[in-house]
């Protein structure tokens, strides 16, 4: 009785299962750490669909690779929007109205992203900083993966 029941369960959840394809998609923001403010901040997105099989080969022994025939232009979109953000630093140093103002920026990006069915996965971050004087380059990188349920059109 109870493995029937057990059964019945099982059944009944797999049916309420959404099995539709799922669609993912990366926002990039990058914001520069570069002293007195002249590096570069925005908030990458795609704005055309690639297939990575296109770039991908096979090795047969381990060793021998055809990557040399994938050329390095063809890896790159034509169409992407960006975002202008402000630099982390001014010609003072840090500037927090910089952090608040790309803070407000971001935050209506993802709250748009969530108004169009996208439900964020993960986030993911990282940061080349200053090495030391002779090192005056640095960012700050944010990766948010999207996924929602494909269209079909």
């Amino acid at each position: 009785m109870i493995r029937r029941i057990l059964t019945l369960a099982g059944i009944a959840l797999i049916s309420c299962v959404d099995l539709k394809a799922q669609e993912i998609k990366i926002i990039t923001v990058v914001e520069s750490i570069v002293p007195a403010g002249i590096g570069r901040s925005r908030i990458i997105e795609h704005d055309q669909d690639m297939s990575y099989e296109a770039f991908t080969t096979e090795r047969t022994d381990g060793k021998k690779s055809d990557q040399s025939t994938v050329r390095r232009k063809d890896l790159k979109l034509d169409k992407f929007k960006e975002t202008k953000l402000l630099n982390f630093y001014s010609l003072a140093g840090i500037n927090f109205q910089n952090i608040a103002s790309n803070d407000a920026i971001i935050s209506n990006k993802l709250t748009e992203m969530v108004q169009q069915g996208w439900q964020l996965l993960h986030t993911t971050s990282g940061v080349e900083s200053n090495a030391g004087a002779d090192d005056g380059e640095g960012i700050f990188i944010t990766r948010f993966v999207f996924m929602r349920p494909a269209t079909t059109e």
